[in-house]
């Protein structure tokens, strides 16, 4: 898989009965907030906000950066590391995606500027018999009870065998991706 790309796909879980991912995965605490792109520049090799570099762009990086104008833009803690990702789709199940670490300073200097579209979640990591890598994300606060499923592939037409907790599938579906989820999030509470 070229470098940057990302091919998922995506399934909505019912996590109304047993949790077997939660016996074998490992839990990671995720907050996720999207727009936040919108207060950074692009200068040079750097992104910056308000002249402080946020982080260092490769050759590569700045290229797609400058050659794709359609980015969602998300800041997520993971436990207590923040991560910056431009992500841009090119079909269905593959993305464009950039990302880097952010200091936990400017990470909050930047969501300052909120409140952003957010979204809470316990992500549940595990490894299938068949090798895949599993991630089951069980949402919080006003999504709790939602609980969906991805797993990451190296190519769209790589077979998997389905755990026996999936469910239907969602790839490609824009209204439950993470950021539109955020956002209804954020308008119902306005």
């Amino acid at each position: 898989m070229p470098e940057n790309m990302e091919i998922e796909r995506r399934f909505i879980v019912d996590g109304r009965e047993a949790k077997p991912w939660r016996a074998v995965g490992e839990a990671v605490s995720i907050e996720q907030h999207y727009g936040v792109g919108e207060w950074l520049s692009v200068e040079g090799d750097t992104l910056t906000h308000g002249g402080e570099v946020v982080a260092a762009l490769d050759e590569q990086q700045r290229q797609h950066l400058d050659s794709v104008s359609d980015w969602t833009t998300r800041l997520r803690r993971k436990n207590a590391t923040y991560i910056l990702t431009y992500k841009s789709r090119l079909t269905k199940d593959t993305s464009l995606e950039l990302e880097w670490t952010v200091a936990s300073e400017m990470a909050e200097r930047l969501l300052e500027n909120g409140p952003f579209p957010s979204v809470r979640k316990t992500r549940y990591v595990v490894t299938r018999p068949d090798g895949s890598i599993w991630e089951i994300d069980e949402f919080e606060g006003a999504l709790a009870g939602l609980v969906l499923a991805e797993v990451e592939l190296q190519s769209s037409d790589q077979l998997v065998t389905m755990p026996e907790w999936v469910g239907h599938e969602i790839t490609g579906l824009g209204s439950w991706s993470n950021r539109a989820l955020a956002e209804t999030l954020a308008r119902e509470s306005a």
